[in-house]
Formats: C-alpha cells, sequence, structure tokens
C-alpha cells in the first residue's frame, strides 16, 4: 500500500518459477496488484506450480492482487501491450521487476567451458532474454514514470567486478551489462524522480537445485553443499523492503547483494538468517 492507502502496481517479469515467482508473492504481502508475467503457462512448465497462473495465485493467497499474463520477453510488441493494459486497467506503475532471463536453459557441461566451446544459442538467449529485454521494459516504464514523477525499478543480476571472472564469457558480458543498464537508466532517470536498483541474490534454492542435490525444501540443510544457500524468498523479501522504502533512491544506480540489502533493512530469510553468498563464500566487498 502506499501513503494514501491505496495498492501499489507491479509488474515482475519471468515470475512463473523460482525467484521471480517468489517476488511476486512478497510483493503481494504488502498488498499490492502485481502483473505476473512469464513464458510459463498451464501445461507448459517443467515443474509443478511453475506458471504464471500458479504465481499469480500466490500473490491472491498473500492478500495482493495478482494478474497471470502469459508473455515473451523477445516480442516487443507483447511488451508494449503489457504497458498499454496496465495503464489502461489500473493508470499507475509504481514498481517494474525485470526478472526474465534466458540463459539456463542449457545448462549443461559446457557452461563454464572456453566461450568457443559453448553454443552460440546460449549467447543469444542470454543477451535477448535478459540484457535485452531488461532495456526493453525500461524503456516502456521510462516515459511513464517521468509523467508520474515516481516509479522504481528493480533488476535481479549477480555482483560483477572488472577484476573478477564470472568463468563463463556469455554469462560474464550479460550480467556486467545489465548492472550497467541499472547505472546508466538510473542517471537519466535521477532528476525525474523514478529509481533503478539491482539487487543480486546468491546461490539460491530452486527446484533444480534440489534435483540435482536430490533434496527438497525441508530436507535441504542435511546436505552440506547447501549451507550457505539461500531461499529464494530472502532476496524477493529484499525487494519489497526496496518497494515500501521511501529513501529507496540511496541505492540509485548501484547493484547490491541481496544480503547487504538484507542487513540494511532487517530482512530475514525464511529459517531466520541473513546470508550473504558474495561476502561470506565468493569473499567479495559487498558493503
Amino acid at each position: 500500500m502506499d501513503q494514501n492507502g491505496q495498492r501499489k502496481v507491479c509488474i515482475v517479469t519471468g515470475a512463473s518459477r523460482s525467484v521471480g515467482q517468489a517476488i511476486a508473492a512478497e510483493l503481494g504481502a504488502t498488498g499490492a496488484v502485481v502483473y505476473v508475467t512469464g513464458r510459463g503457462a498451464a501445461g507448459h512448465s517443467r515443474f509443478e506450480g511453475d506458471t504464471v497462473e500458479d504465481s499469480a495465485a500466490m500473490v491472491n493467497a498473500q492478500g495482493g492482487v495478482g494478474i497471470p499474463v502469459v508473455l515473451d520477453q523477445r516480442d516487443d510488441a507483447q511488451v508494449e501491450a503489457l504497458f498499454a493494459r496496465v495503464r489502461r486497467e489500473q493508470g499507475r506503475l509504481d514498481v517494474l521487476v525485470n526478472n526474465a532471463w534466458g540463459g539456463y536453459e542449457d545448462h549443461d557441461a559446457t557452461f563454464n567451458a572456453p566461450f568457443w566451446e559453448q553454443p552460440l544459442a546460449r549467447w543469444d538467449r542470454m543477451l535477448q532474454i535478459g540484457v535485452r529485454s531488461t532495456y526493453v521494459a525500461i524503456f516502456c516504464a521510462a516515459p511513464w514514470m517521468v509523467e508520474q514523477g515516481h516509479g522504481l525499478v528493480v533488476n535481479t543480476s549477480v555482483l560483477t567486478h572488472p577484476d573478477k571472472y564470472l568463468d563463463s564469457a556469455p554469462y560474464d558480458t550479460a550480467k556486467t551489462a545489465i548492472n550497467r543498464i541499472t547505472f546508466a537508466t538510473a542517471r537519466d532517470l535521477q532528476p525525474h524522480g523514478a529509481s533503478v536498483v539491482g539487487v543480486a541474490p546468491g546461490w539460491l534454492r530452486t527446484k533444480l537445485i534440489y534435483e540435482m542435490y536430490k533434496t527438497d525444501a525441508e530436507q535441504w540443510h542435511t546436505v552440506e553443499e547447501l549451507a550457505q544457500t539461500e531461499s529464494t524468498h530472502y532476496a524477493a523479501r529484499v525487494v519489497a523492503a526496496l518497494a515500501r522504502d521511501e529513501q529507496v533512491a540511496r541505492w540509485r544506480g548501484q547493484t547490491l547483494a541481496a544480503g547487504t540489502l538484507a542487513r540494511a533493512y532487517g530482512v530475514t530469510d525464511i529459517d531466520g538468517r541473513q546470508p550473504d553468498f558474495y561476502r561470506d563464500v565468493l569473499k567479495m566487498d559487498t558493503a
């Protein structure tokens, strides 16, 4: 809810599963109207519960209003139609979360191979549903946020550094580009009251991770390798905290670890911890 008791209006892309689904749910817990977008529709998902309809239902269960939208982020016309629909139905846009990502569909032994041994299709997916989709969504939201004089864009990413390599050239390049989009678009929007912030979740316990390690949401803590992982709701709670923060402009243009923002906002994971994968495991400066 905003200061006037009205529901905030949010768009979360790539929200049919994993952290995107959790972000939609946590925004729903604030009472928001959440347009949940993704390619996952009924009958088209690998795991049970990974559809935009399921995500919208989670928003509703948390007290918000979930609206499912099957959307291909590669299609500019579909993206433009989404923003036109939200404007027509709600008349406002408070939060845009760019979480759509197309780089994991063919995750295999080549993911960290030298770039010339990786399929070019991986590069295309990361640049299309990742870098370009993030830019296009902000492109569509920006004029509206300028008109309103307020708005928040959150881009999910990873922490990058010029001297640290993410062990995959396509992945390193795409994530660095997203972080630079956060920095650059924040500069352009700064005079108009809107903010762009990057949030970097750590190692997430997704359904795919549970499958890989032959565990589940109840037994994961018995797997030593997963000791420093985060639930998908940890970063999601951070995004919800950003959406509530009237001083969110202090983070403008930065991409920050979920753990760093969690400490700043007093947010904890579902088990009460405040993990920081980048600081504690990767030994990166997350201050």
